[in-house]
């Protein structure tokens, strides 16, 4: 063969896609027994592929040495051309972001996997890589281990979350012990653990819609959700990092209203109201906003404006970020240092990585994605020119 890439996610498949257009012949190695399990899982409560928004804003939610490059070549306007490329009739939705009218993942990966299989790209499922062996890529698979050489080869193995979907991190050592830098993983768009009092216990599984989430630099007026874990969903994820890296969470309940207006609301509430119906009746707050409210803001100052402040930017208590396990993507991986502008490894002439592996993160919401699709065109594409 003349190109290998190993693991069938969106970075994988679209790094063979390249590849295969340049007109190399490419095999995909994946170690499960069917491709992109994430993508797959990600697209049943509805595919987010992209959002739609000026390109300068779209780059400034993804970190990482290089990205904006990256991503310029092959961004929202991009990623939608070639979902339509496939068949693919797509909506946006009012908070920008885009969708197939489909919603699932799984009619867009048949249309991608029939269109890579009529351009002679061969799959291979349950061909598990375990690093090289004399200069070849080893392989354990069904018939006992194998082994290939192919010219060039494109690593997409994933980063360090939902390791029963597939991206477990077992490559880390095997590239560390050939000179690359990998830095450690981290959790990325993941919840946050809450030890929540026993009053919270009839509103857990609740969603908490219209307020604004602010951490450090990081905002988003996103929904979350209130489970026996912690919170977790798109408005935690968008902050999250800012999050995990040490910068404490505040809710702003209201965040349509002004303070002087909470404040004049609350102070013309009758005094004989209990503190509950004021807060339902002067501030029209749901149960669900005023039981966070007693959860976190205890004890509730009677003093009008200071409960004002309260409700515009309410602490959130919580005990950490769930587990890696459990985060929906992760920070960390293959260093910049480590990496050509290419995406080849410096200490592994003819290795490309992209996707997850490589050191950058991105919240939900169609960045990921999108991120990830475009290392892995980035990289086929130098691996074709490699080729030529």
């Amino acid at each position: 063969m003349d190109a290998a890439v190993i693991g069938a996610g969106p970075a994988g498949l679209m790094a063979a896609e390249v590849l295969a257009g340049a007109g190399a012949r490419v095999t995909v190695f994946e170690a499960r027994p069917s491709p992109a399990r994430k993508f797959l899982m990600a697209g049943k409560s509805g595919l987010n592929l992209t959002k739609d928004e000026p390109l300068p804003e779209f780059m400034s939610h993804l970190h990482g040495a290089r990205m904006a490059e990256i991503v310029a070549a092959f961004g929202p306007q991009q990623v939608a051309d070639w979902a339509r490329g496939l068949g693919q009739e797509l909506f946006t939705g009012s908070s920008g972001r885009v969708f197939p009218v489909a919603m699932k993942g799984s009619p867009l990966l048949r249309a991608w996997l029939a269109r890579l299989d009529g351009r002679g790209v061969a799959l291979r499922t349950r061909w598990r890589w375990t690093g090289w062996q004399e200069g070849a890529l080893a392989f354990d698979t069904p018939d006992g281990p194998r082994r290939a050489m192919p010219r060039v080869t494109v690593l997409a193995l994933g980063g360090a979350s939902w390791p029963r979907l597939g991206s477990d991190a077992a490559w880390v050592p095997w590239l560390a012990a050939r000179g690359v830098e990998v830095t450690p993983f981290r959790p990325a768009n993941m919840g946050f653990r809450v030890d929540w009092s026993p009053h919270m216990a009839p509103f857990l599984g609740q969603p908490v819609k219209g307020v604004a989430l602010q951490a450090g630099p990081l905002s988003d007026r996103g929904e979350f959700v209130l489970s026996a874990r912690g919170i977790e969903g798109g408005g935690i994820y968008a902050v999250s990092a800012a999050v995990r890296d040490g910068a404490p969470l505040t809710l702003d309940l209201m965040p349509g209203r002004g303070l002087p207006e909470l404040a004049g609301r609350l102070t013309a509430a009758p005094r004989k109201d209990s503190m509950a119906n004021r807060l339902r009746k002067a501030l029209h707050l749901d149960p669900v906003k005023i039981a966070l409210l007693q959860e976190w803001g205890r004890p509730l100052p009677a003093d009008p404006a200071r409960l004002a402040r309260l409700v515009k930017a309410l602490p959130v208590r919580h005990a950490g970020p769930r587990p890696i396990e459990e985060a929906i993507s992760s920070a960390g991986g293959i260093a910049a240092a480590s990496l050509t502008p290419d995406l080849e490894l410096r200490a592994i002439p003819g290795t490309f990585a992209c996707g997850e592996m490589l050191d950058w993160e991105a919240p939900t919401g169609g960045y990921l994605l999108t991120g990830c699709l475009a290392t892995g065109r980035h990289a086929g594409l130098a691996a074709a020119r490699r080729l030529s």
